[in-house]
């Protein structure tokens, strides 16, 4: 376990003894970042380093989100601070998703955006994951059901279904990202969402949106008036 240096470790106190917030708060994603690379005890100056990794990601968000092995290709940065970042992005997800996870989805859609948001728009690959709710609309699961290139993700409707029925599930909101930043759905989004509404009503299972995510934002099916 790698040990914090001293003046590190008196910071930590200060800010655990709530000393010092306001300025974190304040505090750019450079600086952020930065601070976060010190206690790897790194040889590369962290500032320096905090900025590479900003120029080549383009945002904080995208950095924690990096595949691992891209952020190792970045010199100066080794294995335990790449699990560092990865490990505060899983923190992140998890924060979010405790919001959603309590309160009917429809009901907390805000909630609801802001957790896919997190968990989706900078992801460098394109994911397909389906949340599967119960009659009163409660989240029972959340299942990453396809990973694919940077613009496509295999979707099985088969596959979709009958996990909704394994669950009992009484519903579904469906979600993928679109790692080009554009959430304008595609022609394949629809169609692939069509064929799930079709398959999933004959088990008088609802499929209450289809939710794409991207760095430049997000779209709802519902919305856009496509389900």
């Amino acid at each position: 376990m790698r040990s914090i240096p001293k003046p590190d470790l008196e910071h930590a106190r200060a800010l655990a003894a709530g000393a010092g917030l306001p300025a974190i708060e304040l505090m750019d994603e450079r600086t952020l970042l930065a601070l976060m690379l010190k206690r790897a005890s790194l040889p590369t100056n962290p500032h320096r380093l905090a900025g590479d990794l900003l120029d080549r990601f383009g945002a904080l968000a995208a950095v924690v989100a990096a595949d691992a092995s891209e952020l190792a290709r970045t010199p100066g940065l080794d294995v335990a601070a790449v699990a560092d970042l990865k490990l505060l992005r899983q923190v992140c997800v998890h924060l979010i998703r405790s919001d959603v996870g309590a309160r009917p989805s429809i009901s907390s859609w805000t909630a609801l955006l802001a957790y896919v948001r997190g968990a989706l728009a900078h992801e460098p690959r394109e994911q397909f994951r389906v949340l599967y709710l119960d009659r009163r609309n409660i989240l029972m699961r959340e299942e990453h059901r396809a990973d694919g290139t940077v613009d496509h993700a295999p979707v099985y409707v088969r596959e979709v279904v009958r996990r909704a029925l394994e669950l009992s599930a009484s519903a579904m909101i469906l979600v993928h990202n679109h790692p080009s930043g554009d959430p304008t759905p595609s022609r394949a989004d629809i169609e692939m969402t069509r064929r799930v509404i079709e398959a999933a009503r004959v088990f008088d299972i609802q499929v209450h949106d289809h939710v794409v995510v991207g760095r430049e934002g997000e779209q709802s099916f519902r919305a856009l008036g496509l389900i």
